[in-house]
């Protein structure tokens, strides 16, 4: 992946020190969690419907930063443009409580969209210390962004490159409950052995872990700032142990940000409109991000194909060395709205974009 030849820009004695700091604090939270606040450890209540409990963009203190962690790789840059596109489109419109833009670029140099994408540029971890899971970064990348940012929004939305805002996001969030879109395969109660490695008996039960990633997530900064070390020590450690790892796989990284979440005693109202997975999620009218990573393949008379290349598909793993063409092809009749809606929000933005054919 890009950015490898640079990982030596952060010392393993730094990362080594900020991992063991991170492993005390966390321990600490292993005798205190227990004697917060009381909570109740049955299923967790998911929310739905758009516009739902939100600023609607009049109130500022509701007002939420859009932090987006990415690579240099080509495949994220293209990625990362659309995002910034739709992100200027819906930040002012009415019902938005979307604040300032920062990308945290994790490849620990700058890029050819310094220009075009407010930007931040963190270290990755030391060379192999992400055991090829490029993912681990985006923890480090938080910590970092943290300590350094001086944004003025008291509530961070944590996205990524392959979110697509379809209207105008308020602020989901309740105060000091965040907001998180619940994860189907995401399942604490089913993986208690494993996680009781991080999330000891005295913390209650395993049903206090929220089925959720890190993103997309509305958070205050104050709790993002605790949570952070937390699940960038937890992140290492899964990672670390061979059962975990095998377990959890490419999710590890998000049972972390659960996990850690847990630790610190905070909660999440689930919101399903938070977004949509096309193309299992055939509808976009009633949600405000389409995640677009699945690959979306039809036949030329709608049919789906999952798993085999279609006649007809979009999937953005078809551009991991150059950018998709302008003007895609629209899908054809019989495909879900979702669908059809994602390549014409994709097109939209590559006729917009100054310079989409060059390659930054």
């Amino acid at each position: 992946m890009s950015g490898r030849k640079n990982a030596g820009k952060a010392s393993p004695f730094l990362l080594l020190l900020i991992s063991v700091g991170c492993f005390f604090a966390t321990y600490n939270f292993l005798t205190m969690v227990g004697h917060g606040r009381s909570r109740d450890a049955g299923p967790r209540k998911i929310l739905g419907g758009v516009g739902g409990v939100g600023g609607g963009g009049s109130d500022p203190s509701k007002r939420f930063h859009v932090a987006l962690t990415a690579t240099d790789a080509l495949y994220s840059q293209w990625q990362s443009r659309v995002m910034y596109y739709w992100y200027r489109e819906m930040r002012d419109r009415p019902g938005s409580d979307m604040g300032g833009f920062t990308r945290i670029l994790h490849s620990g140099k700058p890029d050819g969209l310094m220009d075009e994408i407010p930007t931040l540029v963190v270290d990755p971890l030391p060379e192999g210390a992400d055991r090829g899971y490029i993912v681990l970064n985006r923890p480090w990348a938080f910590v970092q962004w943290l300590k350094k940012s001086n944004i003025k929004e008291d509530y961070v939305l944590m996205a990524e490159p392959d979110h697509i805002f379809v209207r105008p996001l308020p602020n989901l969030a309740h105060g000091d409950e965040p907001a998180a879109f619940p994860f189907f395969y995401i399942k604490p109660t089913e993986n208690e052995k494993i996680l009781r490695k991080f999330f000891p008996e005295e913390n209650g039960p395993v049903s206090k872990i929220d089925p959720i990633g890190n993103s997309p997530v509305i958070i205050k900064k104050a709790q993002l700032e605790k949570i952070a070390p937390t699940w960038m020590n937890i992140s290492l450690k899964m990672k670390e142990d061979v059962e975990t790892d095998k377990a959890f796989g490419w999710v590890l990284e998000m049972y972390a940000y659960a996990v850690a979440s847990a630790l610190h005693g905070v909660h999440y109202s689930l919101r399903k409109d938070f977004m949509i997975q096309p193309p299992w999620d055939a509808k976009s009218d009633n949600t405000f991000i389409i995640h677009y990573t699945y690959g979306c393949d039809y036949t030329l008379k709608g049919e789906l194909t999952y798993g085999k290349i279609g006649e007809w598909r979009f999937d953005k793993r078809s551009y991991l060395r150059s950018p998709p063409p302008r003007n895609l092809t629209l899908p054809p009749p019989g495909v879900p709205e979702s669908v059809a809606t994602l390549v014409k929000m994709v097109n939209e933005a590559t006729a917009n974009i100054p310079g989409w054919d060059e390659e930054r």
